[in-house]
């Protein structure tokens, strides 16, 4: 799927693993963090304004709404620089949320574009069969000047999923499971293709979760096949004309992994890769776990399925004694919803916290920093040394339902135990 994607994008018959190729942009992302690194590139090559103002999305997000004064200068830059290009995508507090949720709601990723952002976790768009993937600045700088990318096209394994997965089985265990199956670097620069039966029982949620750590696994960008559920998806959200590539029969793939989805447990990754990964079952035959913190929400799992099924289990319930629980709903959008339907209600009446849209405590930004020796269990992606807050802290990658279980009982827990 991928190659065929590059390969219209770069005006090719077809493309080959490794083969280098310049390609047409449909559109190239930028947040507070990255965005202002980009504009000071594009002034020293003295670029004459951006290739097409309605192809570029810039939201703050990381540090928004601003935690002090150099997130203000950043968010500064990047709103100046909106403001010149007449950048018609550009979000900001008010409007905005987690970019990465936010831009497939705004209807600005379908199927077949490629995209480019200067984040490494914009290979979440491939849940809608697009080609997408994180760049440094300087390359956001360049396909924000000339609209094009230069790429090494990657090549592809498959990941064949199959079965029906059990209820509080989400795509967070699914792509968890495979990271612990694969290794952190298991996919190193290759397309992670989902296909298979089992696709039909995963929301588009669940899809954008899985996408969003494709590059957990070292991988290129993930994607997936368009389906019934991902059309509807695109005509609900946007108004754009999308293309549909499919994989041809005798595709060549590097590897191939079929995935029996009614199988899994969930699962958390410990400290300190993703690819650390036990199910709930090995975790109860260890010495409880204890917790400080529990986060749920970030570009992983702040989308409204996950708050459904937080809400689901905290429902009735309070937090444990010393428990900090923080709730981030991912966009204003999924905020509102989440308020209308009684979900938020349900989160401050547990003894948790409701904060506006925002990366947060993900990259160790600010709404729930880690001190010393303490540990938290989110639905975030990465789990590295300090990524939290202090170097001897300790990040637990959960689910929404065992983060929220995890919250009751003060220790790692699965959603049956509540």
């Amino acid at each position: 799927m991928t190659q065929k994607i590059l390969a219209a994008a770069a005006g090719l018959d077809k493309v080959e693993a490794g083969q280098l190729i310049e390609a047409n942009l449909d559109l190239v992302l930028g947040n507070d963090i990255t965005s202002p690194v980009a504009i000071k590139e594009m002034d020293k090559f003295n670029a004459k304004g951006v290739f097409n103002k309605d192809k570029i999305a810039l939201v703050p997000d990381h540090f928004v709404p601003n935690k002090d004064i150099k997130s203000a200068e950043h968010c500064k830059c990047v709103r100046e620089f909106a403001r010149r290009n007449e950048i018609t995508n550009y979000f900001e507090v008010g409007e905005m949320g987690i970019e990465h949720a936010l831009l497939p709601e705004k209807g600005l990723t379908v199927a077949g574009d490629v995209i480019i952002g200067a984040d490494s976790h914009t290979c979440t768009y491939g849940a809608l069969g697009a080609f997408s993937t994180g760049v440094g600045s300087t390359d956001m700088a360049a396909g924000m000047a000339t609209g094009k990318a230069w790429f090494k096209v990657p090549g592809a394994i498959r990941f064949v999923l199959t079965g029906k997965p059990a209820k509080w089985i989400s795509g967070k265990d699914i792509i968890l499971h495979i990271i612990g199956m694969i290794g952190v670097d298991g996919a190193l620069y290759k397309s992670m293709e989902f296909v298979g039966d089992g696709i039909a029982y995963l929301s588009m949620d669940d899809r954008f979760t899985i996408a969003n750590m494709a590059i957990e696994a070292g991988g290129k960008n993930g994607i997936f096949p368009v389906d019934e559920l991902a059309e509807s998806y695109m005509k609900e959200h946007s108004s754009r004309a999308y293309k549909i590539y499919t994989a041809d029969e005798d595709a060549v793939y590097d590897e191939t992994y079929t995935i029996d989805l009614s199988t899994l447990r969930p699962t958390v990754s410990f400290p300190h890769l993703p690819e650390n990964t036990h199910t709930i079952d090995e975790i109860k035959a260890m010495d409880d776990i204890r917790v400080d913190q529990v986060v749920i929400g970030s570009c992983t799992n702040g989308r409204l399925d996950d708050l459904r099924i937080a809400a689901e289990i905290l429902k009735g319930r309070h937090i444990a004694k010393g428990m900090r629980c923080i709730v981030i709903p991912a966009t204003q959008k999924i905020y509102l919803q989440a308020m209308e339907e009684g979900l938020l209600k349900t989160f401050i009446e547990a003894g948790a916290v409701v904060s506006t849209p925002t990366c947060g405590p993900c990259l160790g930004g600010y709404m729930g920093i880690l001190a010393e020796g303490e540990r938290c269990v989110s639905t975030t992606n990465r789990n590295f040394v300090g990524r939290m807050g202090h170097i001897t802290s300790e990040i637990y990658l959960a689910s929404p339902a065992v983060a929220a279980a995890s919250a009751i009982t003060g220790i790692i827990s699965g959603p049956d135990e509540v």
